[in-house]
């Protein structure tokens, strides 16, 4: 096909969650709420993690790791969404649609790698504590990181270029509130077939792979905890990865249900709605899920703030 026949369009029309005028004020009022809770709390959390010597450790290393990740996962997305909720054409360039795709699949597969470290890491802390300090190491724990963003980066990669390459002309409606493959493939002009199963083979490397590895971590981190003779350390242990299981449920969840289906052009409303869990939600929640409860966190706190540690 030549290069003249990939695409005729120039922008694309993003219909968002709602048409309804009042429905779209409250939405507005609620995502700009979610949004600020967002940069807040994640931007707590990487200042107090790089401000405090106690919380230099690698579960807070890769903590500092996931809160800029959700810093970049919601700054690509929400923005632009309170900006359609109020202004009456809602359009987005091809070039800016493109450049979304890319910076929101880059943040998302991070984050899910990232989170299945993380289980990783409290695997090895609550089941060979005596091996913690020996096994994660600095250097291991950078590696780790920087393995994260490189595997985000490779499927962003993969995933948008098959996704860009499709030829995208006549319609440029997208029913959804921002770009990502499986809305695009709707408005493609061509046989998605090849681009489908290029997108199911990257979440089975993306999403599957560290799903099985978090159910690793924690199959053998509750067998462990089982053991503990204290009730008091059992509650803690729990409370700890509880939390962090919480995060992988609302995230990996809704994201297999959007990508890890056979035929990503029977997208529906609801499909909209579900992909608010991983794009929005899970960005403002990680902060709060990992910190409420956290003393060392609540210490920091009061520390950075010129007060007596509780």
């Amino acid at each position: 096909m030549g290069t003249e026949n990939r695409t005729y369009l120039t922008e694309f029309i993003l219909l968002g969650l709602s048409s309804d005028q009042h429905t779209q004020v409250l939405l507005f009022v609620l995502f700009l709420i979610v949004y600020l809770l967002t940069v807040l709390g994640n931007l707590l959390i990487i200042v107090l993690i790089q401000n405090d010597c106690r919380l230099h450790k690698p579960m807070y290393f890769f903590l500092k790791n996931l809160s800029f990740t959700d810093l970049c996962f919601s700054t690509t997305i929400v923005p632009q969404m309170l900006v359609h909720l109020v202004v009456t054409r809602k359009t987005i360039s091809f070039a800016g649609c493109s450049i979304q795709m890319i910076f929101f699949l880059v943040a998302g597969c991070t984050e899910s790698s990232l989170l299945a470290v993380m289980s990783y890491d409290r695997y090895i802390a609550v089941c060979k504590p005596l091996h913690y300090p020996t096994l994660m190491t600095q250097r291991l724990c950078v590696q780790l990181a920087l393995g994260s963003w490189a595997s985000g980066v490779f499927v962003s990669v993969i995933d948008t270029s098959f996704t860009l390459c499709l030829s995208y002309h006549g319609k440029n409606v997208i029913n959804h509130y921002f770009c990502e493959p499986p809305a695009l493939l709707k408005l493609a002009s061509e046989e998605t077939y090849r681009t489908e199963m290029v997108i199911f083979a990257m979440g089975v490397l993306i999403l599957l792979g560290p799903v099985s590895l978090i159910l690793f971590s924690y199959w053998n981190i509750i067998f462990t905890v089982i053991r503990i003779q204290s009730g008091q350390g059992r509650l803690k242990v729990f409370s700890t990865c509880g939390s962090h299981f919480i995060v992988v449920l609302f995230f990996y969840g809704s994201t297999i249900f959007t990508y890890m289906r056979p035929n990503s052009k029977k997208m529906n409303e609801g499909d909209k709605v579900i992909s608010v869990f991983y794009s929005v939600i899970t960005s403002m929640m990680n902060p709060f899920i990992y910190s409420l409860r956290n003393k060392e966190v609540k210490e920091a706190f009061w520390k950075l703030f010129g007060r007596q540690s509780l």
